[in-house]
């Protein structure tokens, strides 16, 4: 059984290898107002689940906001980023599909 909290993740980031090889990873976001990725991509699929807040989404030269409850998935290899437009802080769990986040910066 693997149990891990939250304050042992290094910047809130799960990492699948480092954890017995696990076929995921993550983050755990707390986004400010302002606060979000620039735009990137991955060879793999990766979902944000937004679990407080409001955030834009960008995927793929669309972006619509996505509200605490919805669920955004973005392709592999699709550019995307998210900014927290508002004024009170975002949380938000970014889902890799992957055992090793990797990712490509293109801003």
């Amino acid at each position: 059984m693997l149990i891990v909290n939250q304050s042992q993740l290094p910047g809130s980031q799960f990492t699948g290898k480092d954890h017995g090889g696990v076929g995921v990873s993550f983050f755990l976001v707390t986004a400010k107002p302002g606060d979000g990725p620039k735009l990137h991509q991955h060879e793999y699929e990766e979902v944000f689940v937004v679990q407080e807040g409001s955030v834009t989404v960008t995927i793929g030269g669309e972006s619509a906001v996505a509200v605490a409850g919805d669920v955004a998935v973005v392709p592999p290899r699709t550019p995307h980023k998210f900014v927290n437009h508002t004024d009170a802080v975002a949380k938000l769990v970014n889902i890799h599909a992957s055992s090793e986040i990797v990712t490509e910066w293109l801003e």
